[in-house]
Formats: structure tokens, C-alpha cells, sequence
């Protein structure tokens, strides 16, 4: 199979890479804006013998203009088609709405809608070569329709709520392109993101386990969902 995942370099992203590298016959494509840590990662690969084609690719899906631009066309040197993407970074900043500024609120749709979309779009034609292409969208409880909401997180709600509700429409417009979308809702996962928006909370998953479920929708999930929001979670901050 050949497998995008970005947010490669930390937390769940980093793992599911590793578990996708346990298969030789997979292609996995990492992105990351941070060149040190996809470094680490393709080293902690090679310490594991985990003997597949992995690839890397430093950037920063902040600005959407840059993923039309450049980051697809490095993605087609490395593959002509994809099976898997996995869109699984983000941005979560914890700050109350009258104190949020226009940069900031662009920057948290771009990392969290916008590119992603434009990503997709770029990349429809890869994914119409696979068989049956599954595009897994991580989203997240904040913005799951009827969950516990929390002062501090309006814009990432919102931006997590867009994403979802995104991920239902492009199910239905391809669902004759052998294309299945789903997202999946988080909940609490101790990542490096979460300890910095929330100091002090204890989640009850840690990075490794939720890649293992992740993992395994991924591959299959798409015999069973398409345009399915799904809550995958055991606590919300």
C-alpha cells in the first residue's frame, strides 16, 4: 500500500508511521514541518528493521497557497497513486475568544481545514488509481456534534466541527471514485499537544495505543464506513 500521514513527526502521527513501516511492502510518506524529528523517526525505523520505502517530507501545512504548490508535486515524485491518507495534523491552541487574533484564527483553519482540503484535492487523482482509497480524517471530540464543549477552544471546535462535516460531503460527491472519507472524533490522547493546551491532565491513551486503533480503521474501515464521523474516545478534557 502506498500511505500519506501528516503530523508525522510526533505523538500518534510518529506511530502510525512506525506501524505502517512494519510492512515491507509499504510505501509511507511522512510529513512534518520539523526536519530533526522526521530524522529521528526514519532512524527509529532503522533501529527497528523496519525495512519498507519510507519517505520523508519537511513542511509546514500552515499555508494552504504552499500545499497546492509544492507539497503535492513532491508527493507525486515519490508515488503515482495513494490508498491510505491520513490527515492527522493539527493545531489546538487553549485561549479564551475575545483574546484570539486574526492570525491566530487563520492559522487554525488553515492547519486544520483548509490544507487538508487543498490536499485532498491535489491528491484525487492518486487516490482514484487505488482500488479503494480510504481517506481518514482526524478530527476530534471538541467538535463533535452534542459532546461536552469547553471555554478556550471555540475556534478549535469549530475548526474540528468544519473538518467533520467536511469529511460527510467529500463522501458523498466521490462516492462513485472507489473513495471512501471518514473521520474519526478524539477524544483525550496524551500527546505533546494535548500536556501543552491542558498542563497537568493525566489522558487516558497514550500515542501508541490510539495509533493501533487508527491503524487497523485505516486499513479496515472502509469495508464497513464511508462519510462517518466516528467518537473514538474514553475521556475529553
Amino acid at each position: 500500500m502506498n500511505v500519506i500521514i501528516t503530523g508525522a513527526s510526533k505523538g500518534i502521527g510518529y506511530q502510525l508511521a512506525k506501524l505502517f513501516s512494519k510492512n515491507e511492502n509499504n510505501t509511507v510518506i511522512g510529513i512534518a514541518r520539523s526536519e530533526k524529528l522526521l530524522k529521528e523517526l526514519k532512524n527509529d525505523c532503522i533501529r527497528q528493521n523496519l525495512r519498507n520505502k519510507l519517505k520523508t517530507i519537511v513542511f509546514d501545512i500552515e499555508d494552504p497557497n504552499r500545499v497546492k504548490k509544492t507539497l503535492i508535486k513532491e508527493i507525486q515524485q515519490h508515488t503515482d497513486s495513494i490508498d491510505i491518507l491520513i490527515n492527522n495534523a493539527g493545531f489546538l491552541v487553549n485561549k479564551p475568544f475575545l483574546a484570539f487574533e486574526i492570525d491566530e484564527l487563520q492559522k487554525m483553519f488553515n492547519v486544520n481545514v483548509t490544507s487538508p482540503a487543498v490536499l485532498i484535492q491535489g491528491l484525487l487523482p492518486l487516490l482514484k488509481k487505488s482500488k479503494a482509497a480510504h481517506v481518514v480524517n482526524i478530527a476530534s471530540m471538541a467538535g463533535f456534534q452534542g459532546s461536552s464543549k469547553f471555554p478556550g477552544l471555540s475556534f478549535y471546535s469549530s475548526s474540528k466541527a468544519a473538518f467533520a462535516s467536511l469529511t460527510e460531503c467529500l463522501a458523498e460527491e466521490f462516492k462513485n471514485d472507489h473513495i471512501t472519507f471518514n473521520a474519526l472524533a478524539l477524544g483525550a490522547v496524551n500527546t505533546e499537544m494535548l500536556n501543552t493546551a491542558f498542563p497537568g491532565f493525566n489522558a487516558p491513551l497514550a500515542a501508541n495505543e490510539m495509533a493501533e486503533f487508527i491503524y487497523d480503521f485505516a486499513i479496515n474501515g472502509c469495508k464497513y464506513y464511508n462519510g462517518k464521523v466516528l467518537p473514538v474516545s474514553l475521556s475529553t478534557p
